[in-house]
This record gives structure tokens, sequence and C-alpha cells, in this order.
């Protein structure tokens, strides 16, 4: 018998049509690859700032005890330059500059510190000495650490000025750094002719010479440029327009260096750059090296020459009751640190005598 209800007719369902991703979807979805990528990027620059760190600094990586939210007022930052024993005079700080910042303002101050000044009565070193001589005995009492902490201490028996950290460069690493940014450029604002020999110097002979305007500089030529002391222009030849020179080079150095230049940094700078500052204080430091005021300790001013015992040519403290007597170079540097800034210089240049 056949069935009288007619069979019911199958139908096939047709396939729903996909709902088009919106446009929040494809943000949150560009968000998230971004946010992995920033990740990623924030793990591969820490890793090349750690390897900085490690190769440089006795400091840990994630340490920042001066730049912080609880940092002091003001940070007293000594910066010295020196040779090895592939040079004459090893060992001694041929290059001594406190850049002193004021926390609140971020003003920056930058004191070249003469080589000559006579350091007596620092009861870390008894038998007495000029002030560039404390980082070798330092050095061969206990190394380049030791050698940067009785710099500092000798620094601050003579400027009253608490060094807060320290920054070592010999001058191998220094040219090894300009080499590994491919050289520099700055604007030398003046010419001048340069001698490494004293005799030579008085003669008024000279071998080699800088151009004046832009200079492009290989590692060489830069360290030269920085250390020049017999030049045939006075303004030229002490240690305070050295350090203006050397800032110049600095912040040529600092505009080439990113972070693709970090890890060929760290391994030319490795073995010779020395530092208690962290990779973070390091990097809050560059930041604030664009100099506000330069302070120049001037002979006849703030200086007096003598010699000493030995005949050697000193410096002393203009004014000073005894010869361990540092209050009026004290008193000097007080009164400039609290004075206004001055109006910006368009050359920067020094009006240094020599030194």
């Amino acid at each position: 018998m056949r069935d009288s209800q007619p069979h019911a007719r199958r139908v096939r369902a047709e396939p729903k049509p996909r709902r088009p991703i919106g446009w929040g979807r494809w943000l949150a979805l560009i968000v998230l690859v971004l946010v992995a990528l920033l990740v990623v990027g924030a793990v591969l620059l820490w890793q090349r700032a750690a390897a900085f760190n490690e190769a440089v600094s006795s400091q840990p990586a994630l340490s920042m005890r001066l730049f912080g939210p609880f940092s002091p007022e003001r940070v007293n930052i000594l910066l010295l330059g020196y040779s090895d024993e592939s040079r004459e005079g090893a060992y001694l700080s041929d290059s001594m500059n406190v850049l002193s910042i004021d926390n609140t303002t971020d003003a920056t101050s930058l004191i070249a510190i003469p080589r000559d000044i006579w350091v007596e009565g620092l009861p870390e070193v008894p038998q007495n000495m000029k002030i560039n001589e404390a980082f070798r005995i330092g050095f061969y009492e206990g190394g380049i650490e030791n050698a940067a902490e009785l710099a500092a201490v000798a620094v601050t028996h003579v400027t009253g000025l608490p060094i807060d950290g320290w920054i070592t460069l010999d001058f191998q690493g220094f040219r090894r750094m300009v080499a590994s940014v491919g050289g520099i450029n700055i604007h030398n604002p003046r010419a001048f002719e340069y001698t490494w020999n004293q005799r030579k110097f008085e003669a008024g002979e000279f071998q080699y010479r800088f151009k004046k305007g832009t200079l492009k500089l290989n590692g060489k030529q830069a360290l030269e440029y920085a250390r020049s002391r017999y030049t045939s222009l006075p303004q030229e030849s002490s240690d305070f327009a050295r350090s203006v020179r050397q800032q110049r080079v600095l912040n040529a150095l600092r505009a080439k260096v990113g972070v693709g230049e970090l890890e060929s940094l760290a391994e030319a700078l490795d073995g010779h750059l020395n530092t208690n500052l962290s990779v973070l204080d390091l990097g809050a430091l560059s930041g604030k090296i664009d100099v506000d005021r330069r302070i120049e300790l001037r002979e006849g001013e703030v200086l007096g020459a003598t010699t000493n015992t030995n005949g050697q040519y000193i410096l002393i403290a203009a004014g000073q009751a005894s010869t361990s007597d540092y209050e009026p170079l004290h008193r000097y540097l007080e009164g400039q640190l609290s004075a206004p800034l001055p109006d910006p210089s368009p050359s920067g240049s020094p009006s240094a005598a020599p030194g």
C-alpha cells in the first residue's frame, strides 16, 4: 500500500555568508601586532643595553640612582681621560672635567679641572701631588675603579664638590669609539696649528693644523683635536679650551649613536671605558650634556702659579691661608654654580689664557 502522505522534500541548506571582519576587529588585530613588535623590539633593545652595561659599568643595568625620581638636587659627574702603558705619562688623567647638573632645572655646568692643581692635606695621599697624579696612584694601588675613586676624592678635596659618579676613558678607547660610528663631523670656530713637542711649541714651530669650519674627523684626528695643548693660539692652549673642544666631540658622537650602534660601541669600548653609572643613568646623562655654563678656573684670578720643592710648575688656590687651604676655590665655585645662567654664546668658543 502506497503511503498516502507525500514525501517531504529535502531542501539543501545554503551556507550562510561570512560576516566581514569589521574595522574594530581589524584595528584590534593591528594593535596586537604592533604591541608584539614593540615587545620584541624592547627585548632586543634591552639585550643590547644590558650588554653595553656589562661591558662598561660596575652597576646593575636596572639601577638608577642619580637621575631617577629620588635623585639628589645636584649631581656632579667626573669625566676622566687618560693614557695607558702604550703612551708616555701612563695613567695620568690628561683630561679632567666635572659635569655639574641641577636636576631641578636640568641646567648643566662644565668645570675644567687644570691638571697642575697642587693637592695637599689629603689623608688618602700623604705625600702630596698634582691632581692628575691621583688617578695613577689609585690605579697602581688597586686598578681602574680605585683610580677613579681616588681622583674623585682629590677633586672633591680641591673643589668642595661631592662627586656622585665617574666615567673614565683611555685614549685608545676614544679612537675606537669615534671609529665605531664612522667618524664625526664638528664645527671648529677658528683655525689653529699645533705640535706635540714642547720645545717646538716654545720655538713657534707647528707641524699640524685644524682649519676653520666643518671638520670630518676619524678616531685619530678626533683624539688630537680633543687633546691638543701646544697650539699657535693662546685661546686654544689651556685645559679650559681643550674641555670645550672635547665637548664638541661628545656632542658629535651623541648625534651619531643610536640603538643600532650600541653593540659595536660596547665592543669598541670594552676594556677602555669604565664607569660607576648604570646604562639607565648613562642614558639619562646623555640628554643632559648640552652645556649651559662653562666655569673656568683661571690662573691669576682663582688660581696662582708657583713651583713645588722639586721645581715643578703647580697651581694653588689664590688667597689661601695655607698650602692645604682650598676654601677660596670652594667659595668661588659655589658662587658660580648658584649664579643665573649666562646668555648663550653663538660660537661656544673659549677665551681662556694658556695654562
